[in-house]
């Protein structure tokens, strides 16, 4: 969601068909536009859609969805997946429901605008506590408040500035989205690991790690983290993915992802 493969420029107002720009993702298997500044969908979507299996059937909600990158890719390769787009930013929501219809997804992809830590009342007006999700996938804010410079970008900020004590309230909206024994599924920094297993902490169990490592040798800069509602099996680790080879490129079996030819198995 936050690497970049081309600009775009949009805001609300601005005209979707005469402004936004859609071009190749997942390997050309759709199109989407996003906005020249915020967060970007990249490869961190691209592997967080990866972690749904092709023949999964029913439905899955990504949680803090930016522009859609990752449900978008994830509708477009399972087939039997009903998708719900959840996303704070009016302006963002905008781009998201534009690219639904782009790629004639409107059957089985749905937008929501609704903000993941609001007080559960106000989540049960937009639908986010039905219980109903057979799995979440979410990539929340990598930054806590405090450290690190905000950037000036009030969407580039809000996609990667968790609020103090937010990702409790994350994962418990997580929690109140998922059906009993349903999964979620996190990227996220390694620095956010034990931060995030206190707020699985008596919610979600059979946590799976997967490390992500640039290259071979180098050290992890993402984790995907798999786990599920109400169970009390232990936390497991798997070998890590490795993302490029020596010479730059993705390998192989990264590039099929990228091209949506092959998924991630987290159990």
């Amino acid at each position: 969601r936050r690497r970049a493969y081309s600009p775009h420029r949009s805001r609300i107002g601005q005209g979707i068909g005469n402004v936004m720009k859609f071009e190749p993702f997942l390997r050309g298997r759709i199109s989407i536009a996003q906005p020249e500044t915020g967060h970007r969908a990249g490869t961190d979507a691209i592997l967080l859609a990866a972690t749904v299996s092709s023949g999964f059937s029913g439905l899955v909600v990504d949680a803090g969805a930016g522009v859609g990158g990752a449900g978008l890719a994830l509708a477009a390769r399972v087939p039997d997946a009903r998708v719900t787009l959840v996303e704070i930013d009016p302006a963002t929501v905008e781009f998201a429901r534009a690219n639904s219809a782009h790629n004639r997804l409107e059957t089985r992809l749905s937008v929501v605008e609704a903000n993941l830590l609001a007080s559960h009342a106000e989540r049960s007006l937009n639908g986010l506590t039905r219980e109903d999700a057979a799995c979440v996938i979410t990539n929340p804010p990598f930054l806590s408040e405090g450290e690190a410079r905000p950037s000036s970008d009030e969407d580039r900020r809000r996609a990667h500035l968790m609020p103090t004590g937010g990702l409790e309230r994350w994962m418990k909206a997580i929690h109140a989205l998922l059906a009993p024994r349903g999964t979620f599924v996190m990227i996220t920094r390694p620095e956010r690991l034990q931060e995030t297993i206190v707020a699985c902490d008596g919610r979600f169990g059979f946590l799976t790690l997967l490390p992500i490592h640039p290259h071979e040798g180098d050290p992890a800069i993402r984790l995907l983290i798999r786990g599920t509602k109400g169970s009390k099996a232990p936390l497991s680790i798997l070998p890590g993915l490795v993302l490029h080879e020596p010479d730059g490129r993705f390998t192989p079996f990264v590039e099929k992802l990228h091209a949506g030819e092959a998924s991630l198995n987290l159990v």
